[in-house]
């Protein structure tokens, strides 16, 4: 009867963390990240800029380094896992960001992450799209494999 009730609690538990998008988003976002494509307000980024950007997100913190910045934009992020779609918050601590906070949409598929952010601070995005007038930024990331 004991080992019953272990193994109902534990499924129960796995259950709810899967469905809170608990902590397993959390850890698969962790690691480095170099962005593929990107959009600003509606207008695609170069490819050029985009090659000299990288993401590395650890347990609660992120740095972005762009190789011709002067200083690593660093801070801390967040999930909403439970959101549709997914939330996250960047809190800029560090570097060219610092004080600011951006809400942001994500989602994850394997080695792919897609983050659209609104740069205004201003609300969530609802989509994964971006418009002309407005400061939503659409970023597609491919997660960088160790060498």
């Amino acid at each position: 009867m004991k080992n019953i009730l272990v193994v109902c609690l534990a499924l129960v538990t796995a259950l709810t963390l899967i469905a809170a998008g608990g902590p397993d988003d959390s850890q698969a976002l962790q690691g480095t990240w170099i962005p593929v494509k990107g959009e600003l307000g509606g207008q695609p980024m170069a490819d050029a800029v985009l090659k000299t950007i990288t993401l590395k997100l650890n347990p609660s913190d992120y740095e972005v380094t762009v190789t011709s910045g002067p200083e690593p934009d660093t801070g801390t992020w967040t999930l909403d896992a439970t959101a549709n779609p997914k939330g996250m918050r960047i809190t800029g601590v560090k570097g060219p960001n610092a004080g600011k906070t951006f809400p942001a949409i994500y989602e994850l598929k394997t080695n792919t992450l897609c983050i659209c952010y609104d740069l205004s601070g201003a609300k969530r995005p609802a989509e994964f799209k971006t418009s002309a007038g407005t400061q939503l930024f659409l970023v597609t990331y491919q997660r960088k494999q160790p060498n």
